[in-house]
């Protein structure tokens, strides 16, 4: 297996693509290797993150009229944006996504969806044999148990992908905090879904912006 390693292995948000994979109804009420609420709220970071950095994402469900729309909490960064829907279970059978992917010009694909074992492994293990760089986002992902979870990202690494937490992408895709612009609309993802770092980050506005008892304002 080719080693992931060195700095032209680390993503770009001038090469990525990101794809988000039946993050619908039917699929959350199984999923068991993650909190809801969690899968949820990093899936919505994810997007957001990619849409600070002007990374294209492509939205796609499965036989939506039966499993349900797509998170609100997704199509609500993209508004007016088409989601495909598809009958293959499996996303990289489908044309119409395919060619969407492929018309941005992107060679590092980045993939996150519901479930682990099915949705994703699929489209993974065949785009890596296709030529196709992908990372897959592991807590914006789920699976019906853990074991069905944890055996597809192995299964995953196995075929030669790449896998991160959401809020590493976003760094990685951020890579220099004198990005300025990126840096500002990045700080407003994480204050949003990053949890406790969201929240140390407030605090620390609110240190920085206290006086020290007994100085003059």
């Amino acid at each position: 297996m080719t080693r992931r390693n060195g700095l032209a292995s680390l993503l770009r948000p001038e090469d990525s693509v990101l794809v988000l994979i039946d993050h619908q109804p039917y699929q959350l009420a199984n999923v068991n290797s993650h909190e809801p609420q969690m899968v949820i709220n990093n899936t919505a970071g994810l997007a957001k993150a990619a849409k600070a950095f002007g990374v294209p994402t492509i939205l796609t469900t499965v036989i939506a009229e039966r499993g349900g729309l797509l998170f609100p909490q997704v199509t609500e960064v993209f508004p007016g944006q088409e989601v495909f829907d598809r009958t293959f279970i499996n996303t990289w059978e489908d044309r119409k996504v395919v060619e969407a992917v492929t018309a941005t010009g992107r060679k590092q694909l980045v993939i996150a969806g519901l479930w682990t074992e099915v949705c994703v492994a699929m489209p993974a293990i065949q785009a890596l044999g296709e030529g196709w760089d992908v990372t897959v986002v592991t807590d914006a992902s789920g699976g019906v148990s853990v074991e069905a979870h944890d055996v597809a990202i192995r299964r995953m690494i196995a075929a030669g992908a790449n896998v991160m937490t959401w809020l590493a992408v976003a760094a990685e895709w951020q890579r220099d905090w004198a990005r300025a612009e990126q840096a500002a609309a990045l700080t407003e993802v994480i204050t949003q879904h990053a949890g406790g770092s969201g929240i140390a980050f407030l605090w620390e506005q609110q240190l920085l912006n206290t006086l020290v008892p007994g100085t003059a304002r």
